[in-house]
């Protein structure tokens, strides 16, 4: 019998590539999101155009036993949207109604296999603070002290999931996200990440030119490319293991070098500026020893490999549109 899954937040970057991932290993997707999926990444033949802060739209959505769900749906950006200040009630409120709808709903119908993405950014803004040396082993967490409403939110679902797990036999599995990047993804509008914000500032500067840099450019963290995240997001669904769990790269990499290498990639001749603007914690990289611990795999170091798909990919977006009228 063809097995069933529910991708929430399908589209988004991470949720369209998981859909593809899913149909190709045969399961029949149903994904569901207030928007549409951007670039055509979602390609299921059930999409399902709703809102998961409404009830009503979570139970209709969720009307059967779906042997997977994934729980990727959240109010979220860059540094830029989740690290000004200005946008911290929407995210608070709208990420926890999702959580909260979409978690019950699925106990209530008997479905126990949900996996969670929560995020690095759970982590304790003071053990961030040295670019060289910051510290996000899982267990770290606690005593909270996140740095953003963001991380404050997914830390209250992480325990929320849990509690389910405890109380309902569920069987949710959470992983910690460490900077997904890769084609396909939100590249300009305010709500994009680094990688991509850069990959964009590349193309669209002129060979010879600069291009802007927020902060010094002396804060670290890691890279993990898309194909990478869904590997270890699936391979954690269908463990034994609870979680939390960093998903990431242990590569870590200062904005600065991260704008050279794609500098490089592009082949051209340009200089840094460094502005002022938000940049969010000082360092921060995946601790990745649990997870070679409980499911005997780590997401390969594919930097390079992965931000010449990315720009190439950003390249021929800013291209098609600055040929729109």
């Amino acid at each position: 019998m063809r097995k069933t899954a529910l991708v929430c937040g399908a589209g988004g970057f991470i949720g369209g590539h998981l859909i593809k991932r899913l149909m190709r290993e045969g399961f029949w997707v149903r994904g569901v999101d207030i928007k549409p999926g951007e670039f055509g990444t979602a390609e299921t033949g059930d999409f399902v155009l709703g809102d998961l802060r409404d009830q009503s739209v979570v139970r209709s959505v969720i009307d059967q036993r779906f042997d997977e769900v994934y729980q990727l749906a959240a109010d979220m950006g860059g540094a830029g949207y989740i690290s000004s200040g200005d946008n911290d009630a929407d995210i608070v409120r709208n990420s926890a109604a999702i959580n909260l709808n979409v978690l019950d709903a699925c106990h209530k119908i008997g479905i126990r296999n949900l996996f969670f993405s929560s995020s690095a950014c759970v982590y304790p803004e003071h053990n961030q603070m040295d670019p060289d040396n910051p510290i996000c082993v899982e267990d770290s967490a606690y005593p909270a002290n996140p740095d953003s409403e963001y991380g404050w939110e997914k830390l209250f679902s992480e325990r929320l999931y849990l509690a389910y797990n405890r109380n309902h036999g569920m069987k949710c599995r959470i992983a910690r996200y460490h900077n997904i990047f890769g084609p396909d993804g939100t590249w300009d509008g305010g709500k994009e990440k680094a990688p991509a914000a850069i990959c964009r500032k590349v193309a669209q500067a002129t060979n010879g030119g600069a291009i802007d840099i927020w902060g010094d450019g002396i804060q670290t963290r890691s890279f993990l490319f898309v194909d990478e995240c869904l590997e270890g997001t699936i391979r954690l669904l269908r463990s034994d293991f609870e979680g939390p769990v960093n998903i990431g790269s242990q590569m870590m990499i200062s904005i600065n070098d991260l704008a050279n290498m794609i500098i490089e990639i592009s082949g051209k001749n340009l200089s840094v500026n460094h502005v002022p603007g938000l940049s969010g914690v000082r360092g921060r990289n995946s601790d990745n020893r649990l997870i070679r611990e409980k499911l005997g795999w780590g997401p390969r170091e594919m930097l390079k490999e992965g931000m010449e798909k990315t720009y190439q990919w950003i390249a021929g977006e800013v291209a098609k549109q600055s040929r729109t009228p």
